[in-house]
């Protein structure tokens, strides 16, 4: 059973590993290119801008979460009319969030640069990235439906031909506005809007390649039964909160970082850019998780369940050593990849240390995200979240910030993913194992 289960969490994770890596690959192209310009409010600006849409589009991350969720335990039951209600919902939703974002950018943009404390030149250029960026809302979050919904099928090859495209053609679009139309941040934004769109289109036409057939099943009223909307609000509820934690931990450690200046704030943005590198490997598994989890329980095969959870595990955390083993080799070498500038090199590799560690210590919760997304577990994993972020994070960031300034910053920040592992762990055996057991 062992040897047929590693192959099937392979053939899930693979796919989503080279997929997720894109996106930092998107994300670190994007600073390399603003970070080879002449100042560094550039890199800043595109931070900034970004951490904005991280709280937007990551708030809305339970539109992937949840519907992997609640399609993989539709389609180990062999539901096939809620599998295909469960893709409807979360593209209405997806739909209805989008409007509304466009609707109140002014306010949004306003509203953050209200608590974001930056300089001139980076608060000007970060302004116009919003302003560009915020049109590809409708394709962004249509993604993250079509992509959850197609892993819930135990789909993994079509995300990872939706991803690796999108940020490849985004790769494209943005050296294009930068190096040819001479762009500054502002082509960042562009190339994104373009790519994004471009991502839809094609995941609508893989959907038609594969899966018409289930629109037979689909009565668009039962899209509104109130018991099925209780549950994915309820579901998606939790997770947005989750979600919403998270996000606000990172910009919280960028925010605090504009107030050391531009340079920290650039070496600190190309060290979690190294982060999410690391990150968006180790959800390959998490995401397997979130499939073969949700599937083993639709199924009712526990037993199965369990091992599969433990082969994850072993999996995920040896990936986050070997990212260890990889940042700690050659931290000078990568990080030159991301900017030229001598300042910004020496700063990054004062604080590389943080980063060389976090692989390790991080995976263990990011597996866990994927074991209790499966299960639909979200009220745990909003509390995880809540225990973590409030009680440990918020007071040791500006605790450590006033007696180890940068370095209490990045403290903080490792010992938050510490926690988020420590309480999930401890929470499992009530909301995994025991509702295996029952």
């Amino acid at each position: 059973m062992r040897s047929k289960l590693n192959k099937e969490i392979l053939n899930l994770a693979v796919p989503n590993i080279l997929s997720n890596l894109s996106v930092p690959l998107l994300s670190s192209v994007d600073t390399a290119l603003v970070g080879h310009l002449p100042e560094p409010y550039f890199i800043g600006a595109v931070a900034i801008g970004t951490m904005i849409f991280n709280f937007l589009y990551w708030g809305f991350g339970f539109l992937r979460m949840g519907t992997t969720g609640l399609t993989a335990q539709a389609y180990g039951a062999d539901n096939n009319p809620e599998i295909i209600r469960v893709l409807g919902r979360a593209l209405l939703v997806a739909a209805a969030g989008s409007v509304l974002m466009i609707v109140l950018q002014w306010p949004i943009v306003s509203f953050s640069f209200f608590l974001i404390e930056a300089s001139g030149d980076v608060e000007y250029f970060a302004r116009s990235y919003f302003y560009i960026r915020i049109f590809a809302a409708p394709a962004t979050l249509g993604l993250y439906a079509m992509q959850g919904w197609f892993l819930g099928m135990q789909n993994a090859r079509y995300p990872m031909i939706l991803i690796i495209t999108t940020n490849l053609l985004n790769i494209g679009f943005t050296v294009f506005f930068i190096k040819v139309l001479g762009m500054k941040s502002d082509g960042v934004a562009l190339g994104t809007v373009c790519a994004q769109y471009s991502g839809l289109v094609l995941a609508l036409v893989l959907f038609h390649r594969k899966y018409w057939g289930y629109l037979k099943s689909l009565k668009w009223a039962h899209l509104f039964y109130v018991d099925a909307l209780k549950r994915f609000f309820m579901l998606n509820g939790d997770i947005f909160i989750r979600t919403l934690l998270l996000i606000f931990a990172f910009s919280l450690f960028t925010a605090k970082s504009a107030e050391f200046g531009d340079d920290i704030l650039a070496a600190n943005s190309i060290l979690l850019q190294l982060w999410m590198v690391f990150s968006y490997g180790i959800d390959g598994f998490a995401f397997a998780a979130e499939s073969m989890v949700g599937k083993y329980i639709g199924a009712r095969s526990y037993p199965t369940l369990k091992v599969a959870i433990r082969l994850i595990f072993v999996w995920g955390t040896g990936l986050g050593a070997a990212f260890s083993v990889v940042y700690g080799l050659f931290d000078e070498t990568i990080i030159r990849i991301y900017t030229g500038q001598e300042n910004v090199v020496r700063l990054a590799l004062t604080f590389m240390t943080w980063t060389i560690a976090a692989p390790v210590i991080n995976s263990i919760c990011y597996v866990w995200d994927g074991v209790f997304i499966g299960a639909t577990a979200s009220k745990a994993m909003r509390n995880a979240m809540l225990i973590s972020t409030l009680v440990f994070y918020i007071p040791l960031i500006y605790l450590g910030m006033n007696l180890l300034g940068n370095h209490g910053m990045w403290l903080a920040l490792l010992i938050f993913m510490f926690m988020r592992g420590l309480t999930l762990t401890l929470m499992a055996k009530n909301h995994i194992f025991n509702f295996a057991e029952s």
